[in-house]
């Protein structure tokens, strides 16, 4: 017994090294500085970052800095420079002590303006997605791309895995209910990469006045669709971990309910519960902090469901929704929120009738067998 111990021990230390191998060969494409370099020495650069735009952990910014290229602007998305910054919270910057001006795409201003982009020779976008429809970087990325486009200016994406990249799944966008948190007929997993993405927006015409822009993506090496990528660093600051951002696609829709999703404690988007909800087996308390600002039911104990210390499963469910829903039994359940995240009016209903999720699913084609067929000539890294 004791031999076979040992053995399923150096089984699992061999499989957990392999993986943290596979992990560190993964090569984002701000990594490939030889294949952009001679693109921008010698310009002024545009960068669109966060706090996610690394090299083995150093700031894109001071990467680039060091190698003498000259950054005249910096533009940042929700959460800020920093990624501190709780959802929804307008980014303002004053006078910033760095050698760049610092420019928030967060707020009134989500498009870099004709003066903004002035002095401007080619943009580098750079920040960590998760592959959802609502996540708010690909809308940023969007009206870049227009301002580039409309300023004729290069744009260069440095690509990174899409952690939630093995699968495409959920209802595509009725383009009505387009908003910030849902710019394109896409599927609430859309299974692409910002790369594959922006080639897919800019060749469909989905620009305004279906400009195009001078695009190139440097690609992330040693990654494929089907290869699990752990991020190194926290995307936003209620996605904290792997499941999190597994169970990111089904939990966010919460988001347009009365339930939390856990914002103002250390398991966002790994627990929902509500003060009402009659299941009081698992509880949370929310409270103010950073990154989570006057959370929904701050400091008010929260009974619900829990995935905490389960291991991440990268598939989208309804089940959660379904089954809150039916315990709650509240007419205001759902509010005017939900529409926009699910990207139709038809969900909320189905949900309200009773359906199952095998019937709702039935509802989402074929309009979800086409946007695969249409992926398919956008993606950029073979299986």
């Amino acid at each position: 017994m004791q031999r076979l111990y040992f053995l399923l021990v150096f089984i699992t230390l061999g499989c957990s090294n392999q993986a943290q191998e596979q992990q560190r060969s993964i090569l984002p494409g701000a990594y490939q500085t030889d294949d952009y370099l001679p693109l921008i020495e010698d310009k002024k650069v545009g960068l669109t970052v966060n706090h996610s735009s690394l090299i083995e952990g150093t700031h894109l910014t001071d990467s680039l800095q060091s190698l003498g290229i000259n950054i005249k602007k910096v533009f940042t998305p929700e959460h800020g420079f920093t990624g501190t910054i709780s959802d929804g919270v307008k980014v303002e910057y004053e006078n910033s002590e760095s050698s760049f001006e610092l420019i928030s795409l967060y707020g009134e201003n989500k498009k870099p303006s004709t003066e903004q982009m002035n002095g401007i020779e080619i943009m580098i976008f750079d920040i960590q997605d998760v592959g959802t429809r609502f996540y708010t970087y690909i809308s940023t990325m969007h009206y870049v791309m227009e301002a580039c486009a409309e300023n004729d200016i290069p744009l260069l994406i440095f690509d990174r895995p899409n952690p939630n990249g093995s699968y495409v799944d959920g209802p595509v966008l009725d383009t009505a209910l387009s908003s910030f948190v849902g710019m394109h007929p896409i599927p609430i997993v859309h299974g692409m990469t910002v790369g594959e993405l922006a080639q897919m927006i800019n060749e469909e015409g989905w620009l305004k006045n279906q400009v195009k822009t001078d695009l190139k993506i440097i690609k992330t090496r040693n990654w494929n669709h089907q290869k699990r990528y752990s991020l190194p660093v926290n995307p936003s600051p209620n996605l904290p971990n792997d499941l999190s951002i597994a169970l990111y696609p089904s939990l966010c829709l919460f988001e347009g309910t009365i339930m939390s999703v856990g914002r103002g404690t250390d398991y966002a988007f790994q627990q929902i519960g509500h003060p009402d909800y009659p299941d009081t087996t698992h509880s949370f308390t929310p409270v103010s902090r950073e990154g989570a600002k006057w959370p929904p039911y701050e400091d008010q104990r929260c009974y619900g469901l829990s995935w905490i210390g389960k291991q991440p499963s990268y598939a989208f469910s309804l089940q959660p929704l379904i089954e809150a829903y039916k315990k709650m039994n509240r007419d205001d359940f759902f509010n005017d929120y939900f529409k926009r995240l699910a990207g139709t009016n038809s969900l909320q209903k189905q949900i309200e009738e009773g359906q199952t999720e095998e019937e709702v699913r039935a509802s989402w084609e074929p309009a979800l067998s086409n946007f695969k067929k249409k992926r398919k000539q956008y993606l950029l890294y073979k299986d």
